[in-house]
């Protein structure tokens, strides 16, 4: 056996490893009970140090270094580059640390489910400066071992690469153009005809007909994957059996609808893979969270809010909850689906004021990781945010800084990843519609199969294989460019 295929055999058994760990993971935010919490924890923190164990074993650096005379064709190039990625970050950390911070992540989990209802942030409070604690400890050893800040160190692990910097360039421009072009969407707005709206309740099992209907039209395979109820909508699972949730209100079926469209966006990218040889291996995976949430974004945003689409889905949400009248028809859904509101609740932001939920939270945890400020001082940090950026302030911690899972179950350096996938998303739809005159008119009779063909070739099928920065130049003919997004949003709320 060769240190390649050597390598490739350990990787396959921790792909193996990683996909009972997410369906574990899955379950116990859909259908465990609270008495499982304790056992669960022990049962992910095992696994996780198994795949340490694995990813870090002493003959790990040897067999780099080995299957690098090895390799001849491009893709076992690219999964040997990805290999040495993932051993560099898991071999940086002492297995105490990943123990302890995977027994801290589960436990401050389930506080967070206790204290967010209850609005009591001092609840979870003590559990949470342990894991601050802890992430904070792993981004100083990582970021002495790459060569980079403490949170670029923690950024890295979700968008390969991915430095404050750049995001910053971004960031602090769009900062600045936001605040007046939220104002200058709703003035739009107020001149347009006044919305109507359709009155709850909406039932819930019509609410997840109604989404599983939409999945199976947008190309979600049902053998492959299932929907359920989370308190916060995410995918997991693994790219053969992908699982997706969503939350329901009564008083509001765009919220679960919408929520569904987007993870499912995140299951069609897991879906389009590379299969065969590739799956278990780290070339096989997804690259990076910024083209993660651009295809849950691309999905939700740029093609489910198009008035094309809309022609074809507003019969069925008619049909779905007994609607009939003006405020039904698919002018005013899809005015609806685009409304511009100043709200509190990231998952439930419309596409102008997204984007200033990510840059506050951004900046709050980057202050939190390099020690700028500390936990106490977060939920106020977080109103000042609210105010400045959106206008507006929460009434509690509910709708403020606990309405997120991410901090509470160890995501720490993840969230920019959302508006930089925003970005992407719009600069990849225009490419797409650009190459495939077909795509829009597909979306009018609920035929997302030309939009789907172009995602899987320029997108899904490259896995890891090319850099986020490559792939974007081949499909879309050039980097990312914020101003593309800009422009997406002129064109879309102000007509320009």
């Amino acid at each position: 056996m060769t240190a390649y295929s050597a390598l490739e055999d350990r990787f396959r058994k921790i792909a193996v490893l990683g996909d009972a760990l997410a369906m574990l993971q899955w379950d116990m935010a859909t259908m465990m009970p609270d008495g499982g919490a304790e056992a669960r924890t022990e049962q992910t923190a095992t696994l996780k140090g198994i795949i340490h164990e694995l990813v870090t074993a002493p003959d790990m650096e040897d067999l780099l270094e080995r299957a690098a005379s090895e390799v001849q064709e491009p893709w076992e190039r690219a999964n040997l580059r990805e290999m040495r990625r993932e051993w560099i970050h898991a071999a940086a950390l002492p297995p105490r640390l990943v123990d302890a911070l995977a027994r801290a992540e589960s436990a401050c989990e389930m506080v967070w489910r206790e204290a967010r209802p209850a609005a009591d942030f001092a609840r979870v409070l003590p559990s949470l400066r342990v894991v601050l604690t802890l992430v904070r400890e792993v981004a100083a050893i990582k970021s002495e071992r790459l060569g980079v800040s403490l949170y670029d160190a923690l950024l890295d692990q979700y968008e390969p690469d991915g430095r404050a910097a750049e995001i910053d360039a971004v960031f602090t421009p769009l900062e600045g153009f936001l605040p007046g072009f939220i104002a200058e969407a709703l003035e739009a707005q107020s001149c347009r005809p006044a919305l109507l709206e359709t009155k709850p309740p909406f039932a819930v099992d019509a609410q997840k007909a109604l989404g599983l209907a939409m999945m199976k039209t947008l190309g979600f395979d049902f053998h492959h994957g299932r929907l359920d109820v989370s308190h916060h909508p995410f995918c997991g699972g693994t790219p053969d059996d992908t699982r997706i949730t969503t939350r329901y209100d009564e008083g509001d079926f765009a919220s679960a609808l919408m929520g569904v469209l987007h993870e499912t966006g995140h299951a069609l990218y897991e879906f389009g893979l590379p299969k065969g040889r590739w799956r278990s291996q780290p070339v096989g995976r997804a690259r990076g969270m910024v083209l993660h949430e651009s295809q849950s974004l691309l999905m939700e945003m740029q093609a489910c809010r198009t008035p094309d689409f809309m022609a074809f889905a507003a019969p069925k949400i008619r049909e779905a909850f007994g609607g009939s009248g003006p405020e039904w028809e698919a002018d005013n859904l899809y005015r609806r689906s685009i409304r511009v509101g100043r709200g509190f609740i990231r998952v439930e932001a419309d596409e102008v004021t997204y984007p200033a939920h990510v840059i506050i939270r951004y900046r709050l945890e980057k202050a939190l990781v390099e020690g700028r400020m500390e936990l106490e001082d977060l939920p106020a940090a977080w109103t000042e945010g609210y105010q400045r950026l959106l206008g507006v302030t929460p009434p509690d911690d509910r709708l403020g800084c606990l309405q997120d899972i991410h901090w509470y179950g160890g995501a720490w350096g993840y969230f920019p990843t959302y508006t930089l996938g925003a970005m992407t998303a719009a600069q990849l739809f225009q490419a797409a519609t650009d190459a495939e005159p077909g795509i829009l008119p597909g979306l009018a009779r609920g035929d997302f199969t030309p939009l789907l063909s172009w995602l899987r070739t320029n997108v899904h099928a490259k896995g890891s294989s090319v850099s986020t920065r490559d792939l974007m130049a081949a499909a879309t003919g050039r980097p990312l460019e914020p101003a593309a997004f800009e422009a997406h949003l002129r064109r879309r709320y102000l007509g320009a």
